[in-house]
């Protein structure tokens, strides 16, 4: 059985699908990641820009006032904790690798012109994520020939360009992207394939917390969806991932305990 780690979500943005607003002074966000920290989180990502369908792009400028002061802050309170960023920018990850983040965590895989350079110049670990289309129009009408080999076709590309720009492969992670460009059959389809991603012989992240499949399934709004949530970051953990991305890191670590104790 493969050991599971948790990141805990920390969105530092108005406007996140889920908690938009609530962590967007740095005494609340320092709080909050301290108390995913205390909770069980392996990871906290800290993010600056949201990613949901629809969301406005946030200026270079604007999202390193926003994730700078967070970092910092927590590298000063508790240097302990791993830091992962949440952002395509090259920049935004510069300045987050000058202080310490542990991972840079990009939406984008990092195909937006410098990134791979940037974290090959690092030793910092790197997830890439699949999504089709930007967060403008990815969900207008998500198509592909065959989800499941799309999805590991590009991440396996994206593995292979970082790996031949020197980024070790034990410092990649691959994400699914679930929700991102993606129908509600597509992102169900994913999830009962989910093990194929395994021969892609990298750990592997998914983030479903919240999401609107859970929605879509339960006829439940964001803030109901904790059980759903639940439900499928457990399917991922038995198909073999190795991190949870998730807003529920207690209720999270409960469901990993209890099945790392009778699997």
């Amino acid at each position: 059985m493969s050991h599971c780690q948790i990141m805990g979500i920390l969105n530092l943005t108005p406007d996140s699908f889920s908690d938009g607003g609530h962590f967007n002074q740095i005494d609340s966000a320092l709080k909050h990641a301290l108390t995913m920290h205390q909770a069980g989180a392996d990871y906290i990502d800290i993010g600056g820009e949201s990613t949901r369908p629809g969301a406005k792009i946030v200026s270079e400028v604007e999202e390193l006032a926003r994730v700078i002061p967070v970092i910092e802050a927590l590298r000063r309170e508790a240097p302990e904790i791993k830091i992962s960023l949440d952002t395509h920018k090259p920049a935004v990850m510069q300045a987050g690798i000058e202080r310490g983040v542990a991972l840079i965590n990009d939406v984008n895989a990092l195909q937006t012109a410098g990134a791979v350079a940037c974290v090959a110049a690092s030793d910092v670990e790197v997830c890439l994520m699949h999504k089709q289309g930007t967060p403008a129009t990815m969900q207008a009408a998500p198509e592909y020939d065959d989800v499941v080999k799309d999805v590991c076709d590009f991440l396996a590309l994206r593995r292979d360009v970082c790996i031949e720009a020197g980024i070790a492969k034990e410092r990649i992670i691959l994400d699914p992207g679930f929700g991102f460009g993606k129908t509600l059959e597509h992102n169900i389809e994913l999830m009962q394939q989910l093990a194929q991603f395994q021969t892609l012989d990298c750990r592997l992240l998914v983030g479903v917390s919240r999401k609107s499949m859970i929605g879509a399934i339960l006829d439940k709004q964001v803030d109901e969806r904790l059980a759903g949530g639940l439900a499928l970051a457990l399917l991922a953990m038995q198909a073999g991932a190795q991190i949870i991305r998730t807003h529920d890191v207690e209720a999270t670590m409960d469901v990993l305990k209890i099945w790392q104790a009778c699997a």
